[in-house]
């Protein structure tokens, strides 16, 4: 099977929740034979450079060069620390959500790993968490995780369904998924109060789902465990979390655009489950020329 992920970068801001994404980060690297950049961002909000103290007696430009000296130390360190290897090791200041996203490109990384809720000032001062503002613009998969510990593991992968077009690139990517871990597959469709889905319909797009799966399985002469299940919740949102942890999911694939019924939600389910899960989370940003 050729490699869809080749280079991965792996971005942090040093806290507990990204050095759980490393491990990430690092695992699925391994499982791909990709390799791996480090990325940190000295955010133009950095409370470092304006402390009154420091602005008197050290030019801010020396201390952001400081700053990056001792942020590229902190990385090799925890490389090291970890038994993780770098390809490459990129220190940048600027706007964290949109260096990411820049350097990414720079790369031509095709995946992003980071904690799903980062700890920068800029949090506190923006709608969504650094995460969901890459997410909304990035090229890529991102690949957020929690603090959770625990070693990496992807022996089950939850995708989310409402049957809509869109949802043919997250079952490309889950599948590939499933093949690069020998996980199984099991599709979610969650019945909100206002979803006019007859049961027999949903039973019938179900089946022809199932049907594809099971022809791509011995087109490809795979072995992929694959499942169908149904839950109710007042949102789609709470469905997913409540079923994936629940049942000890150990990922969720699916895409930041959803459609329902209808009516065009551009993030918000996703996001949601990205700021309330424990599983990790394979996010597939909206762009329409995405292809695994």
């Amino acid at each position: 099977m050729p490699k869809f992920l080749k280079n991965i970068l792996w971005a942090t801001d040093f806290s507990k929740e990204s050095e759980q994404a490393l491990l990430y980060a690092h695992f699925f690297a391994k499982a791909h034979q990709a390799g791996l950049t480090a990325l940190h961002v000295v955010s133009d909000f950095s409370p470092a450079l304006y402390d009154p103290s420091l602005a008197i007696t050290v030019d801010v430009v020396k201390r952001l060069e400081t700053l990056k000296k001792e942020a590229r130390t902190k990385i090799e360190t925890l490389g090291k620390k970890k038994k993780v290897s770098f390809q490459k090791i990129v220190v940048a200041d600027g706007s964290i959500s949109k260096t990411v996203i820049e350097v990414s490109e720079k790369e031509k990384a095709d995946l992003i790993v980071m904690g799903a809720k980062g700890l920068s000032a800029m949090d506190k001062l923006l709608i969504g968490s650094v995460a969901n503002q890459v997410l909304r613009h990035s090229l890529i998969p991102l690949l957020l995780t929690r603090k959770k510990g625990g070693k990496p593991r992807v022996k089950k992968i939850l995708v989310p369904t409402d049957f809509s077009p869109r949802e043919n690139l997250e079952r490309e990517f889950a599948w590939r998924l499933a093949k690069s871990f020998a996980a199984s597959l099991t599709f979610l469709h969650v019945f909100e109060l206002q979803d006019r889905l007859a049961q027999w319909e949903l039973e019938e797009l179900f089946k022809a789902l199932l049907a594809r799966f099971q022809q791509r399985e011995e087109k490809e002469k795979e072995d992929i465990i694959i499942k169908k299940e149904i839950t109710r919740a007042m949102e789609a949102w709470s469905g997913i979390v409540e079923y994936a942890e629940t049942h000890h999911f150990d990922l969720i694939v699916m895409s930041s655009i959803v459609r329902k019924l209808g009516r065009f939600f551009l993030g918000s389910t996703t996001e949601k489950v990205i700021s309330l899960s424990d599983v990790p989370i394979f996010a597939i940003p909206p762009r329409e020329s995405l292809k695994p």
